[in-house]
């Protein structure tokens, strides 16, 4: 290995610290102001170039962001709990991207790892059969958890920032570590890639722990990503009396229930998988009143930009029908978006032979299917538009009760390896690009 074992061991323990402290304070997307402020702080301490807010986010590109009273709350959270007053200001208005760059001894390419930052609206178990209740970590947020493993993600960027900062005499070319934020739901990424974040990288990785990978495996080639668009639908009618007038309302509740039920008919795609999800369904104010608004919060999805677009346009011709059998007003409003990419085998082959040498990590090169969606897939995309390589990586680990539940947890074991690959594949790339990654190497 490139570095030695010891800086891997006191990494991982300081990622595991990390990890923990993040899980116990969860934030939701776009308001990681805590996150984002530890983040910052720790790479400016580790002396790299430290870039945030709205530096690193396009604003106009953003959808999604949470309201100005729903920020002011998270913000001033942040601030109880310890975040630093004058970098949070810097992400004011929910701009929480950070990008260090750590640049290197010696000539080479723009490295540049992803992770994401955000939480999910979850309330996490606190029984003691669950890990993180029984060690005294579980989320001291009620109604929001990380349920999908961003916690360990920036724990491992942390990780790796620690080790390469130390290696500084060893890379060839910079390293920039992107901390993105709002992944859930695909809100985070456009921005930054709007924001030119990735315009000057050559090799571009993003991982994932979990997604239903065996603990202790890395698997360098992931595919099947889906396209996906995130909408928020107002229903607004009438209120009436239920009993006395009932012809005079307009019922928005009755809407919304047709919607929904005409979103699950809708024809499934025959070119590849397609999916739809109504996951919130609030209406009505009391039992006998006509109920005048409803809110729905529900996405699409699909194998490919094409098939997502398909289940778009039906999903909105649905809901605008069920609207105007009703008689009642609609608003439908995009609130995030995914797309699709595709591994450069390339790169893979380069992490995957980094990794040979990692004791306690397995390398299984057969393409991984994706259980969901990323809008890692934009940065992705902007890469290898600008000849430069990109791959997607998971690090296999048991997830208690699986992606998105209340019992999520990670198996903390494989934060050392991973950490380890990540800064190996790294150094190794920096010094031996493969070939169309060599465009700005000098």
């Amino acid at each position: 290995m490139i570095v030695e074992e010891a800086r891997y061991q006191r990494a991982f323990e300081e990622a595991v610290a990390t990890r923990r402290d993040l899980h116990r304070h969860p934030e939701l997307g776009l308001t990681e102001f805590r996150t984002a402020a530890i983040v910052a702080t720790r790479l400016r301490e580790l002396g790299l170039e430290v870039r945030l807010g709205r530096e690193v986010m396009d604003e106009a590109s953003r959808v999604g962001v949470p309201s100005a009273a729903e920020l002011r709350a998270a913000y001033e959270r942040a601030l109880a709990e310890g975040a630093d007053p004058a970098l949070l200001r810097a992400f004011e208005g929910g701009f929480t991207g950070v990008v260090g760059t750590l640049r290197g001894a010696q000539a080479g390419p723009v490295v540049a790892l992803r992770v994401d930052m955000d939480a999910l609206p979850i309330r996490e178990d606190a029984s003691t059969g669950h890990p993180p209740a029984r060690e005294g970590f579980v989320s001291a947020h009620d109604g929001i958890m990380h349920a999908c493993g961003h916690d360990t993600h920036v724990a491992m960027g942390l990780g790796v920032a620690e080790v390469l900062a130390a290696a500084r005499s060893r890379i060839h070319g910079s390293v920039k570590l992107i901390f993105q934020p709002a992944e859930e739901g695909g809100r985070g990424a456009v921005p930054m890639v709007r924001a030119g974040v990735v315009d000057d990288v050559d090799c571009f990785v993003a991982i994932h722990v979990g997604s239903d990978g065996e603990s202790g495996t890395l698997y360098p080639v992931v595919t099947g990503h889906l396209a996906s668009s995130k909408l928020d639908v107002r229903f607004r009618g009438r209120a009436a009396h239920a009993g006395g007038r009932p012809e005079e309302g307009r019922n928005a509740l009755l809407a919304a229930a047709q919607a929904t039920l005409g979103l699950y008919a809708i024809s499934r795609h025959h070119a590849g998988r397609s999916r739809v999800n109504v996951g919130v369904l609030r209406a009505g104010s009391g039992r006998n009143v006509i109920p005048d608004e409803a809110f729905c919060m529900l996405e699409v999805r699909g194998d490919s930009e094409e098939i997502a677009d398909y289940m778009l346009h039906r999903a909105e011709a649905v809901i605008r029908g069920a609207a105007a059998a009703a008689e009642v007003e609609v608003e439908i409003e995009t609130m995030g978006r995914t797309t699709t990419a595709d591994s450069d085998s390339a790169l893979a082959e380069a992490i995957a032979h980094a990794a040979a040498g990692v004791p306690s990590v397995r390398v299984d090169l057969r393409p991984h299917q994706a259980p969901g969606s990323e809008d890692a897939t934009y940065f992705m995309r902007r890469v290898q538009e600008r000849g430069g390589l990109a791959a997607y990586m998971v690090v296999g680990s048991g997830t208690g009760g699986g992606h998105h539940t209340r019992t999520f947890d990670i198996d903390e074991s494989t934060f050392k390896g991973a950490i380890t690959v990540l800064c190996e594949a790294i150094l190794s790339l920096g010094a031996a690009p493969p070939e169309a990654g060599r465009r700005r190497a000098n």
